[in-house]
């Protein structure tokens, strides 16, 4: 595919994903114009420019979802736009913790922010005639009650059941998801939708640093506590973020692919997490195990994932891969 000519935009350009889709679209030599809510951000600026391809063939633009017409500007004569922006929402514009709150002001603080941001994005993209859009979301919004012993993409939560229980951000997922899918389908428009969780391997600015799993892994490595004191008897998937761009820039460019996909490689318990990461860090604290028997990790049915046709590094590589890479000091 020659794509020296083809323009595409990454909404939310300075988060983990959109910098790695950033970092992804240049690579495959794509002309890219990346959003962020501050363009004034130096440490934005200055990580993002140093993009192999960045000097050429990367533009900056001062957007923000909340504000309908932002979008206009970056995504005129755009082929595709990726939504990376809408990132799970904990707190409230009060402060409140989000599963502290009851229905009418997380719906109005945490949900609606998410859904109202997602559609004012499509609505640019409709104006200015861009017929592709692939959407970062989250596994969250694929966990049907009652639960099944393997999930798929056509699996959803229930997100009248998530609200009742307090999930409120992984409730925005399922409420956005369904409104885009519907304007998608009114508006001619190829949507596809990308569900990952734990995002390892290389972040493109320092202060991805401060989020999970690079905080509590750096921890691990400095002699500390990591994320748990007990471990939990759970399980959590997971993905290496430079085969998460991968997938991504594999659906936009099969124009026959549309829909929801997972963006994860598997699901580990977290039991056997802290095993891999001891091979690596020998002298690490080690969480306490309290549990005598293990669950059954998470499975998913990968079929559609793997039509993609995209190779992705197994759990124990990307621990491996993180691990040394946070060793190096990379921002240092």
């Amino acid at each position: 595919m020659n794509n020296e000519k083809k323009i595409i935009c990454v909404a939310g350009a300075s988060g983990v994903v959109g910098s790695n889709l950033v970092k992804e679209g240049l690579a495959r030599g794509y002309n890219v114009r990346g959003t962020c809510r501050d363009i004034n951000d130096l440490e934005v600026k200055s990580y993002l420019n140093k993009l192999s391809g960045a000097e050429k063939r990367l533009e900056l633009f001062q957007a923000d979802m909340i504000r309908p017409d932002s979008f206009d500007d970056p995504l005129h004569e755009v082929d595709c736009v990726f939504i990376a922006c809408l990132i799970p929402t904990y707190f409230g514009c009060s402060g409140k913790p989000a599963k502290e709150m009851e229905y009418d002001q997380a719906y109005a603080e945490i949900i609606s922010p998410t859904v109202d941001g997602c559609i004012n994005i499509l609505e640019s993209a409709r104006k200015k005639s861009v017929r592709n859009v692939v959407i970062c979301s989250s596994t969250s919004s694929t966990n049907p009650s009652p639960s099944v012993s393997i999930k798929n993409e056509s699996h959803w939560s229930n997100e009248r059941l998530q609200c009742q229980e307090k999930k409120y951000t992984s409730a925005a997922k399922t409420f956005m998801e369904k409104a885009a899918i519907k304007f998608a389908d009114e508006n001619n428009i190829r949507l596809t939708i990308i569900m990952p969780t734990g995002l390892y391997g290389p972040v493109i600015l320092p202060s991805h640093m401060k989020g999970n799993p690079h905080a509590w892994i750096s921890r691990l490595i400095r002699g500390k506590g990591g994320r748990h004191s007990d471990i939990p008897n759970d399980s959590t998937s997971l993905i290496h973020l430079e085969d998460l761009a991968k997938i991504f820039f594999a659906a936009y460019e099969n124009p026959d692919v549309s829909g929801r996909f997972y963006g994860v490689f598997d699901s580990w318990h977290w039991q056997d997490i802290y095993m891999e990461l001891q091979k690596h860090l020998p002298d690490m604290i080690v969480p306490n195990i309290v549990y005598q028997s293990a669950v059954d990790p998470t499975r998913f049915d990968f079929t559609r994932r793997n039509s993609l046709g995209v190779s992705l590094r197994d759990i124990p590589t990307c621990i491996r891969e993180t691990v040394d890479w946070i060793k190096s000091d990379p921002f240092e």
